[in-house]
């Protein structure tokens, strides 16, 4: 397979740090959202907010397994250069998780999809504070298109190799993501596989 094509910022130009966020209440995990802050704000005083993340799956016949894992661009406001394989964002104030799930896959990868949702957990670290919402797609096939201010590389990975590295904590990967993972059973699991 070729590599993802290079993109421009994908959606409407937001300025950073300057978007409105929905805040949520920490003690509750339904996710009832009790005002707005920047995400400046949100993140300088590390503010209970909500975020999704989409793990992408190759769906195409006879590579059920395999994961996109990609690296994130140096000048991420949080975890920058890590891995992740997770394409998601924090959750703007009046938006959907869903809805925004969606709009982070179109930015981050240029690609439309049809999401199953899997997990809602809180998660909290000296850095981020949110309410995560997870989802899962397949991929088609159709090119994907990097967002370069977000993606600094990404390849396709089988999801039980990606399990192994996990296990290295040395392993530059984004926090959140990996307490995800370790907290949806069998993730590395295709579902659709036989």
């Amino acid at each position: 397979m070729s590599a993802p094509a290079r993109g421009p910022a994908r959606g409407p130009a937001r300025a950073p740090g300057r978007e409105l966020v929905a805040l949520y209440d920490p003690d509750d995990p339904a996710g009832r959202v009790t005002g707005t802050a920047t995400r400046a704000e949100v993140r300088a005083r590390n503010l209970p907010h909500a975020a999704t993340g989409v793990l992408l799956r190759d769906g195409r016949p006879g590579r059920t397994g395999d994961v996109f894992v990609h690296r994130r661009t140096g000048t991420k406001d949080l975890n920058p250069g890590a891995h992740d394989c997770l394409a998601g964002g924090v959750v703007d104030a009046g938006e959907d998780p869903l809805a925004a799930a969606h709009r982070e896959l179109r930015e981050e990868l240029g690609l439309d999809a049809d999401l199953r949702h899997v997990l809602t957990r809180w998660y909290r670290d000296e850095t981020t504070h949110h309410l995560a919402h997870l989802y899962e797609a397949r991929w088609d096939g159709t090119p994907l298109v990097l967002q370069a201010t977000e993606v600094a590389h990404g390849w396709w990975e089988p999801a039980t190799t990606l399990r192994d590295r996990l296990r290295d904590r040395a392993w530059p990967f984004v926090p959140d993501t990996r307490e995800l993972l370790e907290n949806w059973a069998e993730w590395w699991k295709d579902p659709a596989s036989p």
